[in-house]
């Protein structure tokens, strides 16, 4: 089971990078052209934080029954100095869920704006800076710390 939700989770990867980039530059064209907030903008919005949290649950799926988190807590004085058990077991996942937390914080304060421009001002500022956050914590193929490949296809 471990290898597929892997998989999944790579390849959700890309629809979180993808919808948050395409929610950002419709906050920027909005902002730039001074459109009005429509509904397709209120789905995008919704829709990007939402797979951003499904990927959060396969994220945290995997923490649980990961034989490398399992490897760290059970030999965490030493872990610590293992780069990429020490990545796994605690800075890629405390970046990412704080990557989720300030989308979701920037979704939620969005939501409640009541003008236009101040929704997509929100949003492009909160959904940039969760943004870096995630794309600095992707354990990237030309990483030279810790190297994952781009998608992982699962085997039984």
């Amino acid at each position: 089971m471990y290898p597929v939700i892997l998989a999944i989770h790579s390849l959700i990867r890309w629809l979180v990078l993808i919808s948050l980039t395409y929610a950002i530059y419709r906050s920027h064209n909005g902002l730039k052209t001074n459109k009005s907030f429509s509904k397709f903008d209120n789905s995008v919005r919704h829709n990007t934080a939402t797979i951003a949290h499904i990927q959060l649950i396969f994220g945290v799926w995997i923490y649980f029954i990961s034989p490398l988190i399992a490897y760290f807590y059970s030999n965490f004085s030493y872990a610590l100095h293992q780069r990429e058990i020490r990545f796994f077991g605690m800075e890629h996942s405390v970046m990412m869920l704080s990557g989720i937390i300030i989308l979701t914080i920037g979704s939620a304060k969005a939501k409640r704006q009541t003008n236009d421009l101040e929704k997509y001002k929100t949003i492009l500022t909160w959904y940039s800076i969760s943004l870096f956050v995630i794309i600095t914590s992707i354990p990237w193929k030309f990483s030279p710390l810790i190297s994952r490949p781009y998608f992982r296809f699962f085997h039984t």
